[in-house]
C-alpha cells in the first residue's frame, strides 16, 4: 500500500470550465481509509444560474433537477467534514479543486488541501499510454461506470483505478509515481487554483489579462490546455516571461475545431489589438501585380487593389502582397533569378543599362541587348509562379467541423477564398447560404484556408454546395 493512508475521491459537475463565472451543479465524495472505504455522499447542488444547453446534454442535469437542490452553503459544512484531514484525489484534480476553493470563497470560506490527480498518476505509472482521460481509463482497464459524467458514477471509476494500481505496483514504484502526481504545475501565483487544469484539451481562443482586466494577448491551439501551460513554463523567457509575470486572468473560447479557432482568433485580432500580440500590417491595402503589355516606359507593372473585392472581377492579377516593400522584395528575387531589368520593374531609376546589367545580372533590355517582348515574356513566366491560388471547386463549398471534447458543431460558408460566414447548425447554414453577402477577399483568411487546405486529410471536411 502506497497510496496516502486517507484519501477523499472527490468529482464536481459544473455549469461550465470558467472558475470565474461557473458554478457547481453536483458533488459526489467516496473516503477511503487505508484502502478501505468508509464513507459514501452525493448531493445535487443548485448553482444560482443556468446550466446551458449543452452542458445539460452532455452531463444529464438540468435546470429542473437542480431548482429545488441546496445551494451550496446548505451542505458546505457536512462537505468539509467528510473531506477533512485527507489527500483531495480527482482526474484532472486542480480543476475540482479549483472549483471546490471558488465556492467556498464565495461563501467566505478557505479550503486547503494536498492533491493528488490520477490523470498524472495514470501518465506516471503508464508512461507507454497516450491517452489518460477518463474515457481512457475505463477502456483500456475495463472498468464498470454506473452513469458516466455524473458525479458519483465517475469516483466509482476513481476508486476502481485506486485498487488497481494497488495490486499491480510495487510499493516504491507506486510512491514515486504518487510524488509525481502530487507536484502543482507551474503557474503564476496571482492565478487562482485550478484555473489552468480546467482548461480543456480542445481547439479554441484564450486571453490573458493583466491589471484592471487590460486584454494582453489572444492566442488560439488546436489544444488550449496544452499550449496555455507552454506560456508558463519555467523554461519561459523574454517576453513570454514578462506576459506570464503580468497575467492575472484566463479564460478562453472552445471551439469546434482548428479553422473555427483560427478564424476567431483573427477576428479578435483585428478587434482588440492586444499589446504583447505582434502588431499585424493591416489587409486592407492589399494588392496584387498586372502587367501593362507593351508598355515601353518602365514601370510596367501596376498595382490592383484586391481587399474587398471579387476574386471572380480579378483579371491576369499575379501575387498578393500588403505593403510595398514586399512586393519589391519579390520583383528583387524573380530579376536575380530570371536576369530581369530592375530599372523596368519599377525598382531602380534612371536612364541607360541599369546597375544590375553592368554587373552582368540583367540581360540588357535596358541597354538594347534584349527586346522589350523577350524581356516580358520571361516576366510573365516568372509572376505564373506566385498567381493566387485557383479555387479548388466551381463555387461554394461549406466547411464543417465539431469538438468531440464539447460537442460544439460549426460550419463555415466559403466561395473563392472569401469567408461568407459561418454557422452552428445545417439549418442556419441553410439561411446563411441564402442571404450569404458579397464575396469580399480579405488577405488573412486566403492564408489562413490555404493553409489549413493543404494538410493532410483536411478537404475531407469540405462539402460542394449544390444550387
Amino acid at each position: 500500500m502506497s497510496l496516502p493512508e486517507s484519501l477523499v475521491l472527490v468529482d464536481v459537475e459544473t455549469t461550465g470550465a470558467n472558475l470565474v463565472r461557473d458554478r457547481v451543479t453536483e458533488i459526489a465524495v467516496l473516503r477511503i481509509e487505508r484502502g478501505e472505504l468508509v464513507d459514501r455522499w452525493e448531493s445535487l447542488v443548485n448553482p444560482g444560474c443556468p446550466i446551458p444547453p449543452l452542458i445539460q446534454r452532455l452531463i444529464g442535469i438540468t435546470d429542473e433537477m437542480v431548482a429545488t437542490a441546496p445551494d451550496f452553503a446548505d451542505v458546505a459544512d457536512e462537505l468539509r467534514r467528510r473531506l477533512d484531514g485527507a489527500v483531495f484525489v480527482a482526474h484532472n484534480a486542480r480543476f475540482d479543486y479549483g472549483f471546490m476553493r471558488s465556492e467556498f470563497g464565495r461563501i467566505g470560506q478557505t479550503f486547503d488541501a494536498p492533491v493528488l490527480c490520477t490523470v498524472k498518476l495514470s501518465r506516471a505509472l503508464y508512461p507507454e499510454q497516450h491517452r489518460h482521460g477518463l474515457d481512457a481509463l475505463i477502456e483500456r482497464h475495463r472498468f464498470v461506470c454506473s452513469a458516466r459524467h455524473r458525479a458519483m458514477g465517475d469516483t466509482e471509476v476513481l476508486w476502481q483505478f485506486s485498487r488497481l494500481v494497488t495490486e499491480a505496483f510495487p510499493a516504491d514504484v507506486l510512491a514515486h509515481a504518487v510524488e509525481r502526481a502530487m507536484k502543482a504545475p507551474p503557474r503564476p501565483p496571482q492565478l487562482p487554483e485550478g484555473v489552468l487544469e480546467g482548461l480543456p484539451e480542445s481547439p479554441g481562443v484564450y486571453f490573458f489579462y493583466g491589471d484592471n482586466d487590460q486584454p494582453l494577448y489572444i492566442g488560439r491551439s488546436a489544444s488550449l490546455r496544452a499550449r496555455v501551460m507552454e506560456h508558463f513554463s519555467p523554461r519561459a523567457k523574454g517576453q513570454e516571461a514578462e506576459l506570464a509575470r503580468r497575467v492575472r486572468r484566463v479564460d478562453w473560447e472552445e471551439c469546434a475545431g482548428e479553422l473555427t479557432a483560427q478564424l476567431r482568433e483573427a477576428e479578435l485580432l483585428r478587434q482588440r489589438r492586444p499589446m504583447y500580440n505582434r502588431a499585424a500590417t493591416s489587409g486592407e491595402g492589399a494588392f496584387g501585380l498586372q502587367l501593362l503589355p507593351g508598355r515601353k516606359r518602365p514601370p510596367i507593372l501596376q498595382r490592383v487593389p484586391l481587399a474587398g473585392t471579387d476574386p471572380l472581377d480579378w483579371r491576369d492579377v499575379h501575387g498578393v502582397f500588403r505593403t510595398r516593400k514586399e512586393a519589391d522584395s519579390l520583383l528583387h528575387e524573380l530579376a536575380q533569378s530570371y536576369r530581369l531589368c530592375p530599372r523596368r520593374l519599377g525598382l531602380e531609376g534612371g536612364n541607360g543599362p541599369c546597375s544590375a546589367h553592368l554587373a552582368g545580372r540583367c540581360a540588357g533590355v535596358c541597354a538594347q541587348r534584349e527586346s522589350i517582348s523577350e524581356h516580358d515574356e520571361r516576366l510573365l513566366g516568372a509572376l505564373g509562379a506566385v498567381r493566387l491560388r485557383p479555387w479548388p471547386w466551381t463555387g461554394a463549398v461549406a466547411i464543417a467541423e465539431r469538438s468531440e471534447h464539447s460537442g460544439s458543431e460549426a460550419w463555415h460558408l466559403f466561395d473563392h477564398w472569401c469567408h461568407l460566414g459561418s454557422a452552428d447548425s445545417e439549418a442556419a447554414l441553410l439561411a446563411l447560404r441564402e442571404s450569404a453577402p458579397p464575396r469580399r477577399f480579405d488577405l488573412d483568411c486566403y492564408r489562413l484556408l490555404v493553409r489549413w487546405l493543404a494538410a493532410e486529410g483536411k478537404r475531407d471536411a469540405v462539402s460542394i454546395l449544390t444550387d
